[in-house]
């Protein structure tokens, strides 16, 4: 079974995640896609992220009704900083029978050399890479375990959502009706 990891800190999830996952089931030989909630991006800022368990929740509501998508929750209990190649590898272990590739923004490709072991990753690994807005292509897209993915781009970001709700705007239509009413109905980013 080919499963695609679609890593992110999910501060929300919002219907752009969920295009490129199903993306990815439709325009890809993946059968199927998990959501792997991180839980500290070491380039982000942490004053506006969810505890774990809240952003690991709205996954699951927002892909409750999809089989071929998966909330994952592995890096929740791996050593912070989680770094992908680690994830890999404790997932390898875990579940033999899979080959796991991942799937990564255009941007993320640009500085895949500062990860962790990205040459073992690169040799191991497929990497399905999707256009973000300002984002060139990188020299990347020629080595054979990286698959550009030809997708829409879409300019939705959870910091977009988050400044939306912090202003007073419901973001209604930019996240599923259940992660809607979750964070209305908690609060978050208010």
């Amino acid at each position: 079974m080919h499963v695609g990891l679609f890593f992110g800190s999910f501060n929300p999830i919002h219907v752009g995640h969920l295009i490129i996952a199903n993306s990815m089931l439709e325009l890809t030989d993946m059968d199927e896609v998990w959501f792997v909630v991180s839980p500290q991006n070491p380039f982000k800022e942490r004053k506006t992220l969810l505890a774990d368990h809240h952003r690991l929740q709205m996954v699951r509501e927002a892909i409750d009704d999809n089989y071929r998508l998966r909330a994952c929750d592995v890096e929740l209990h791996l050593p912070v900083p989680s770094y992908t190649v680690v994830t890999l590898a404790h997932l390898g272990e875990k579940y033999p029978g899979k080959r796991f590739s991942l799937i990564m923004g255009g941007d993320n490709l640009q500085n895949f050399r500062r990860w962790r072991n990205y040459e073992h990753i690169l040799a191991n690994h497929d990497i399905y890479v999707y256009p973000r807005p300002g984002s060139e292509l990188d020299e990347l897209t020629g080595h054979e375990h990286v698959h550009v993915v030809s997708l829409p781009t879409m300019d939705i970001s959870s910091s977009y959502i988050r400044q939306l709700i912090a202003d007073g705007h419901p973001p209604r239509y930019l996240l599923t009706e259940p992660v809607f009413k979750y964070l209305t109905e908690m609060h978050f980013y208010e």
